[in-house]
Parts: structure tokens; C-alpha cells; sequence
């Protein structure tokens, strides 16, 4: 019997749905750079006739979200709820805005040559870190010095590479000269956050638990898996700003739980929302969600150097087998898109390919030729929210067709993180199958490609958890980012999505949309479309 196309699909998603409603039964009961940005669009309830609900957390607001925070050092993130918190904290000469254009932060203005060799900034003033030591041109220098310095292995140091000299003509004036001409170099450098030197000098690589920026709010602690704590800071350099006392960030990852947290108004933020929950609080007078298009990519990678997913037909075969309608309709609630190339539509030079349809006589081929006519045993990683259980839960059902036999294993976010960043060589690594998701934080084409897909960024270098390696690519990512001429950089990435995407290093699932929840009298707290939570200009009305 030859099941493919609607018919099937419907059967699938029927079957799927019955498993999944058993496996995250409380869900029901309760519950890791765009040139084009994203138009925020919102779907609000009504305030309630006697107006907004006094706060039961006066003016310190308590955010919920769905995983732990990994690192507070800002030069060493690779997970969007790190960014988050550290941005609370801590800014770059350059930053991004609600839409994710790059804009001068720290810097007053700047200047980049013809050659797009030397970027000169000129600084703002009279500003200082919440040590209280000077923010100025030779703190920048300290912080790309130590970013840059190999002993220290941070995650950023790949983004600062071509950083071949740094000068400090005088301290409001700071020039980066690179070895070649790198065209995301203004949104690495939003991703560069500039730490206190002093406090760089007490705490070394104890920083993350000392933070000291310039930003709008001070540490003031972080229990791991249960708070991170930011307060006002009061000498903030943008006058007016912050409006509250404190931000709680509160770790919910199990979805029931960060609803009711928002109903009973624990929680006067909480992202993401839960998708299955949407329609049931669009109706709450309290409760306002917000949608917006997201530059976030969620995917399953497959180790390409370790058996059965170094041989091309069986990861072919498993892109055929999963129903990413199904998937959008039973773990996104119909919230998504599918996923048509490795970044999405919203990122900077996206390019779209063609669609790996649901078929599953054809993976069974393919699994037949690649000399799996039966599948195989297999295991998938993911985090343990929610979410990321009733997308690996559907995942199995789905290979489980074609004959894989998949494994779950869900894992705390810092126990996954070392998991995967451990291995001293790829062939030490465990990895099989990882259910993730990536945003393109620094919101370019580059950050979209680099960390994911460069064999220079196996871990722990970077997030290439698929070990795929093909030369063209590597090639083509360098000149991508020598190109001074946007029209040749778009060709080659172009170039780069369609070579990718034939060699099917990932399972591709969807695009998520950003949803957030929050009660009717918390204004100014955002997600922007990578998935990171802007709290500058958090309010209680």
C-alpha cells in the first residue's frame, strides 16, 4: 500500500495528536541578522472594563521563560536566553533596534573606508560602567583584545578574526583595522559587548557571575535553574530609563506552569507563549499576546561523520519522512511557516529552495538503498521544556513509519550545552540527532551560516553539531564576507543555501513565529524577531 500525499498526511497528524495529547497531557491541563527586519503585527485583548490589573509585583515586573540562563559572559553566548540576560546588563558600540537594524549604541557616529578595510568610531562620554570605571576608547580595546586572545576560547573570537589592529588615538576615538574587508562586521561588533576592564581584572573567567556593563540595569544575582535577578541602574546614561525597580527573570520550561503564572499574574511577562494556548487567553481581558514574524529556524541536525547520517540517502530520507505540515499543526499550533531554506525569509539574503515534500515511500527507498531497508535504531537530543518534548515525541512517531526507531532524551539546557561542547574531536562526539532551533542574533547572513555550517566551527568553536564539512562552502562563506558589493554577497550565499540544503546536514522543520504573553498593564518589554527580550523600556501602568 502506497500512502503519500493528503490522505496520509491527515492520518499521520491524527495519530500524531492522539500521542502527543498523552505524552504533554499537563500542557492541556495547565501548561540557542536581518537586513529586512520583520513587521510586528499583535493581537491584543481588550483591557477589562475596570482597566489593568494592579501588578502583584509593583514596580519590579517577573518574566517568565522556558529555559535556564547558561552564561552571563557576554563575549562566550551561543543560546538567544543568554543574550537576553547579558543585554540587560551590557552594550556594544553598535546595537540593534525593535526590527533588527544595526544602530550606534555606545558609538556617537562612525566612518568605514572605501577599501572596507578601517572602521573609525567616535564614542560617547562621560559614561561609566556600573563599577564605576570609565567607559572609553581603551576599555573597547581591552574588550576585543580579550575576545580576540586564544587562550580564552570564547565563542565570539571566530566574529573578530579579521580584527588585524586596534588604535585609541585618544579616548572618545577607537579604529579597527581588518586583514580583509568583512561585511558584518558593524552587526558583530552590536554583539561585542563591552565589559568593565576593572572588573575584567578582579574576576577573569569568573566574570559571568560579576557582571559590570554600561546598560540600563545592575546584577544583583542569579540562582541557577531558578532566578536571575537585574535591578535599575540609577546613573544610567539615557536619561529617563529604566522605568522599573528590578527585572526577575523566572526559568518555567514546563508550559502549564508559565501560563498559570500569567493568569494568576506571577508573571507579568512570559515567552514563549505557549502556542496550543493562544485562543484560550486571547479571550482573558488581562492578557495581551503578541505575534510577530521571527528570524528563528527550528531543525534537527544529523552528525554527518557518524553512521548512518554520514551516507547522503539517509538523510534525504529522513528530510522525506516528517510531515512538516503535521509538525507546524501539532507542536506550533498552526503558528509557523515551513522551512524553506537553512535561514529564514526573514534573514539577510535569504534564498528559498525546493521543498523536501512528505513521502514516505521515498524515504523508505532511499533507506533501502543507503542499505536500511528495516531503519535503524537511533536517538534524538533536546532540551526538556515543553515544547521541545512534544517536538521530539512527534519527530519519533514520524520515523517510526519508516522504520527508525528513535529515542528521546530531553536534557537541561547547560547539561545538553556540555553534552555537545565536551567532545575533544568530532569523532569523540555522541551526537546523533539534535532537535534545536538557531536565530542569527547578530542578524546577518553570516551569523546565519558561519556557526552552523563552517568546518571551523565544529564544537566547541561554534554550532556546527552536524560535523558537516564540504570545501565549497567553506570557500564560499570567506568570500561572501569579502564581498563589498551586496549584489555579489547575495549570489554567493545564494550559492551557499542551495549546496546545503542538497547535502541535507539537517532534518528541516519550520519557522517559528515570535509569541509572547503578558498581562494588560506591562508595557515596553519586547522579543525582537531573533527571539532575545528587550526590557530598556519596561513599564507597570
Amino acid at each position: 500500500m502506497k500512502f503519500k500525499g493528503k490522505s496520509w498526511s491527515m492520518l499521520s497528524l491524527l495519530i500524531v495528536m492522539a500521542i502527543v495529547a498523552s505524552a504533554c497531557s499537563s500542557n492541556n491541563n495547565n501548561a540557542a541578522g536581518s537586513e529586512n527586519g520583520s513587521s510586528p503585527s499583535s493581537s491584543a485583548s481588550a483591557p477589562s472594563e475596570s482597566g489593568a490589573a494592579p501588578s502583584k509585583n509593583g514596580n519590579n515586573p517577573v518574566i517568565a521563560v522556558n529555559a535556564n540562563f547558561i552564561t552571563l559572559d557576554p563575549h562566550n553566548t551561543s543560546d538567544t536566553l543568554s543574550i537576553t540576560g547579558a543585554r540587560t546588563m551590557y552594550e556594544g558600540l553598535m546595537g540593534f533596534d525593535d526590527n533588527m537594524q544595526v544602530v550606534p549604541v555606545l558609538a556617537e557616529s562612525y566612518e568605514i573606508s572605501e577599501d572596507g578595510l578601517v572602521y573609525t568610531f567616535k564614542l560617547k562620554q562621560n559614561i561609566k560602567f556600573h563599577d564605576g570605571t570609565d567607559f572609553n576608547s581603551e576599555a573597547v580595546k581591552v574588550n576585543i583584545e580579550r575576545i580576540l586572545d586564544e587562550k580564552n576560547n570564547l565563542r565570539f573570537r571566530k566574529s573578530f578574526a579579521k580584527v588585524s589592529k586596534i588604535e585609541t588615538p585618544d579616548a572618545a576615538t577607537v579604529v579597527f583595522t581588518l586583514s580583509e574587508p568583512y561585511n558584518a562586521f558593524l552587526n558583530k561588533l552590536a554583539m561585542g559587548l563591552m565589559i568593565s576592564p576593572a572588573a575584567l581584572t578582579e574576576f577573569g573567567t569568573d566574570i559571568s557571575k560579576h557582571p559590570s556593563g554600561t546598560g540600563p540595569f545592575k546584577f544583583k544575582e542569579w540562582v541557577e535553574g531558578d532566578r536571575l535577578v537585574v535591578e535599575k541602574n540609577p546613573d544610567y546614561w539615557q536619561q529617563g530609563l529604566p522605568k522599573v525597580d528590578s527585572v526577575t527573570f523566572k526559568p518555567v520550561p514546563e508550559n502549564g506552569s508559565r501560563i498559570a503564572m500569567l493568569k494568576t499574574g506571577e508573571a507579568d511577562f512570559i515567552y514563549p507563549m505557549p502556542t496550543e494556548q493562544v485562543a484560550e487567553v486571547e479571550g482573558d481581558g488581562n492578557i495581551v499576546v503578541d505575534k510577530i514574524d521571527s528570524t528563528i529556524v527550528r531543525y534537527i541536525t544529523l552528525n554527518t561523520m557518524k553512521k548512518p547520517y554520514d551516507d547522503l540517502k539517509v538523510r534525504q530520507a529522513i528530510n522525506y519522512a516528517i510531515d512538516k505540515d503535521a509538525y507546524l499543526k501539532v507542536v506550533k499550533s498552526g503558528l509557523g511557516a515551513k522551512l524553506d531554506s537553512t535561514m529564514s525569509s526573514k534573514t539577510q539574503f535569504y534564498s528559498q529552495q525546493p521543498a523536501y515534500d512528505y513521502d514516505v515511500e521515498k524515504a523508505k527507498q532511499l533507506l533501502s538503498e543507503a542499505g536500511y531497508p528495516d531503519g535503524f535504531d537511533a536517538e534524538i537530543w533536546g532540551e526538556n521544556d515543553s515544547e521541545s518534548v512534544k517536538g521530539m515525541q512527534f519527530i519519533k512517531q514520524q520515523l517510526e513509519l519508516v522504520g527508525i526507531k528513535l529515542e528521546v532524551k530531553s536534557m537541561e539546557g547547560a547539561t545538553l550545552s556540555d553534552q555537545i561542547n565536551t567532545p575533544a574531536t568530532p569523532a569523540d562526539a555522541k551526537i546523533q540527532m539534535w532537535f534545536v532551533s538557531w536565530s542569527p542574533s547578530s542578524n546577518d547572513a553570516d551569523g546565519a551560516t558561519r556557526g552552523l555550517f563552517s568546518s571551523t566551527m565544529f564544537p566547541p568553536a561554534g554550532s556546527n553539531t552536524a560535523y558537516y564539512k564540504n570545501d565549497n562552502v567553506d570557500k564560499w562563506i570567506e568570500d561572501a564576507n569579502k564581498a563589498t558589493d551586496p549584489e555579489t554577497a547575495k549570489t554567493i550565499f545564494a550559492d551557499i543555501q542551495k549546496q546545503i540544503w542538497a547535502d541535507a546536514p539537517w532534518a528541516f522543520l519550520g519557522v517559528d513565529q515570535v509569541i509572547s504573553g503578558k498581562r494588560n498593564n506591562i508595557e515596553g518589554v519586547t522579543v525582537l524577531p531573533d527571539g532575545s527580550i528587550n526590557i530598556l523600556k519596561a513599564e507597570v501602568k
